[in-house]
């Protein structure tokens, strides 16, 4: 089997985005109104000119006015670990990307390096067989018991039980693809504007993956050439990986083997077996949201109290944009007050989960350089379901561990730490910290814990708002799953999921009583 190049096409972008990031520019400026692109190419003067500001401008840093420009790409045959670690590290994107929970994975279908030598590339493609096998046969090892808690969520499902089978295979298939290599290809929609293309490009030696960053990202700038060569003329060169903090601090603790093992008894340690823990938090936020909001309003403290002056933001009853599936909340005055609320999460979560979770790009977390916090121990996250029964658990064990085996041995043949990467089980663990502001936060709690979200993070965000309890009760209490929000608003149908209804009237609910196996 050969290597497959990525395909990467550009769809559709903003007409002459070097014309129009100068023209911006020059608008500032302007006495005469606003310049467009074909102002700043009337004339030879003209042309002097924008060349002049776009030095200038780039210079500077004045950089605000190469994010007018819009570039929209379809990306073929880049790996998923490769999305995680560059395309959606940072907030500054829009992708629609296929499912692995709701499309199958077909065979064959991975990224393989180039630079693999006959032996390395065998092992490799030993490797992804295994996991790739492990994959297809849960498929089929699931499906009974997955049926049965399927089944069991609603006594309406105990009738006609097979019209539920195609729900209940997209279940088999996100248990399933935690056996899934995170080499495994994924197609999508990758949207950035001008300026983020600027960043790919300078940091595109970097790690997790330069190899598949390069090749992907080169592919990105040459498809821009081709239609402004002048946009990209003016980008900086790439920033050489040994010139990069990163690794140079690797290179400083080369000899010190153990420091992960270290690291990671040390942060599971303080994790006591969960998916998430509050660690930083503002011990006066419930004062400082109630005295936000009234700063919105110009209302003074006598007036109205804390606790009334909060239940005007977080109640969706008085707070009608909390309802809203549009999330307009943040140009919603009195929402923002929200912006003053700050927590911080110790996290750990599988790789699968964590490509969901990132989504959520106004929550932003500290992620790792994925190898560095490999040990060559199986380390992996185990499903609820697999839990539940031992023989699903048996057969998880062994097949998990066949993976670190051959990860291992495909490292002791001379295999590159960063090559191994993409050998790696879904399942294994990210460990992170995450923080965001409580209206970005509230957005992402109401989403996740919707008992159809992927169920780590929603067994996250249920100890995450169960610690928020603890801390500040008076926001917490107004925090819960999309269908509560819209019945305390008096939004009708309480669960907007139409068809996809989950079985369980969630709305009647606390959130500490929220459990789910699937």
């Amino acid at each position: 089997m050969k290597p497959k190049s990525s395909i990467v096409k550009l769809v559709d972008c903003t007409k002459e985005p070097f014309n129009l990031s100068i023209a911006t520019a020059r608008t500032c400026y302007s006495s005469k109104g606003i310049l467009y692109s074909e102002d700043m190419i009337k004339t030879p003067k003209s042309i002097e000119i924008r060349d002049k500001v776009a030095k200038s401008t780039k210079k500077a840093g004045h950089l605000t006015t190469r994010q007018h420009p819009q570039f929209i790409f379809t990306l073929d045959r880049v790996s998923r670990y490769f999305v995680w670690a560059f395309l959606h590290s940072h907030p500054y994107y829009n992708s629609e990307q296929v499912s692995q929970r709701y499309v199958e994975v077909k065979k064959d279908n991975f990224y393989i390096p180039n630079s693999l030598s006959s032996k390395r590339l065998e092992l490799y493609l030993d490797a992804i067989k295994y996991s790739m096998n492990s994959y297809f046969e849960f498929l089929e090892i699931l499906n009974p018991y997955i049926t049965n808690e399927f089944i069991s969520v609603s006594k309406a499902r105990t009738h006609n039980p097979e019209i539920w089978q195609n729900a209940i295979q997209k279940k088999c298939m996100e248990i399933a693809r935690y056996f899934l290599p995170l080499g495994t290809f994924t197609y999508l929609y990758h949207t950035i504007n001008g300026l983020t293309l600027h960043r790919y490009y300078r940091l595109v030696n970097s790690f997790h993956v330069p190899k598949e960053q390069k090749d992907v990202i080169s592919s990105m700038v040459e498809e821009v050439r081709k239609i402004d060569p002048k946009y990209i003329e003016e980008m900086d060169d790439p920033i050489p990986l040994e010139s990069t903090v990163e690794y140079e601090f690797f290179q400083s603790i080369k000899n010190k083997p153990n420091l992960s093992k270290e690291f990671i008894a040390e942060f599971d340690n303080g994790l006591e077996n969960r998916y998430s823990r509050l660690v930083s938090y503002q011990k006066n936020t419930e004062q400082i949201l109630a005295d936000s909001f009234r700063a919105t309003l110009g209302i003074p403290s006598h007036f109205l109290s804390n606790e009334d002056a909060i239940a005007n933001i977080m109640s969706s009853e008085n707070n009608k944009h909390l309802t809203s599936t549009l999330n307009e909340s943040t140009v919603s005055p009195i929402s923002r007050s929200m912006f003053m609320a700050h927590y911080t999460f110790k996290k750990k979560i599988s790789h699968t989960a964590d490509s969901q979770d990132q989504r959520h790009r106004m929550v932003p977390g500290a992620r790792p350089i994925l190898f560095s916090q490999y040990t060559g121990e199986a380390d992996y996250i185990i499903p609820v379901i697999i839990q539940k029964y031992d023989v699903l658990r048996e057969k998880y064990t062994q097949r998990m561990t066949k993976i670190f085996e051959n990860i291992n041995c495909f490292l002791e043949q001379g295999g590159d730490k960063n090559e191994s990467v993409y050998l790696y089980p879904n399942a294994i663990p990210v460990r992170f910290y995450e923080g965001g502001d409580l209206l970005n936060l509230y957005h992402k709690w109401k989403a996740r814990l919707c008992y159809n979200s992927q169920e780590e993070i929603f067994h996250a965000s249920v100890q995450e708002v169960m610690d928020l309890q603890d801390v500040h009760p008076g926001i917490a209490k107004w925090i819960g799953a999309p269908c509560m929000v819209r019945k305390m608003g008096n939004e009708k149908p309480f669960c907007p999921e139409g068809d996809k209804y989950c079985g369980v009237q969630v709305w009647k609910k606390l959130v500490n009583d929220y459990q789910r196996v699937i």
